[in-house]
């Protein structure tokens, strides 16, 4: 069983990726069946299903970098804003991020911070 407080924290953080702008529609729409499912017979089933997806949506910096020097990147956001996520991104990197820090990322790795205690 999780503890209280930890499981408090990721219920926050699940609302919290749940709000990010930045987060994709499958994560968000895991994050709410998992909200759904705590308390329930099916918290065990949904709670897999939650870190699986984090795992595969949480960008590391080198991804983050790949998108952002990327021509996608520019047809998206136009020159200047693309320059300006690429100058962030690098610096992220310079200074030691594993992961981009966008809100939705934050949260996604606030909450696999937990991935053990989540899993057991």
């Amino acid at each position: 069983m999780i503890e209280e407080k930890v499981l408090d924290y990721v219920k926050e953080q699940a609302r919290a990726l749940i709000a990010a702008p930045s987060v994709c529609k499958e994560a968000k729409a895991v994050a709410e069946k998992w909200l759904a499912a705590v308390g329930t017979e099916n918290e065990k089933a949904e709670t897999a299903a939650f870190v699986k997806e984090l795992e595969e949506d949480l960008e590391t910096i080198d991804q983050l970098i790949g998108f952002v020097d990327s021509p996608l990147c520019k047809q998206l956001f136009g020159e200047e804003k693309a320059a300006a996520f690429a100058a962030h991104a690098h610096e992220l990197k310079e200074n030691g991020a594993k992961y981009c820090d966008c809100p939705a990322c934050v949260a996604c790795a606030n909450i696999l911070s937990h991935k053990e205690e989540l899993l057991k």
